[in-house]
């Protein structure tokens, strides 16, 4: 079994949501009303904190951006 990495250590995932909530005239809060997602969870995703996210979520957010997963997820 693999050691836990702590939770400070980066997970080697970075999480654009930022860029692609700029790049379309978008909120947080308009996203997270638009998927039905907390802002507290979105804000962990979008601030890199976030050691999971459910696939349905990332549907959801990439239906809403008009994306796929790959253009909010990318290897750090």
């Amino acid at each position: 079994m693999a050691p836990r990495e702590p939770d400070d250590e980066p997970s080697g995932i970075h999480c654009r949501l930022d860029e692609l909530l700029a790049e379309r005239g978008m909120t947080l809060t308009q996203l997270s009303e638009g998927v039905g997602v907390s802002i507290v969870n979105l804000s962990v995703l979008k601030n890199d904190r976030a050691k999971a996210i459910r696939f349905s979520t990332l549907v959801a957010i990439c239906d809403a951006l008009q994306c796929s997963p790959g253009d909010i997820l990318v290897r750090a």
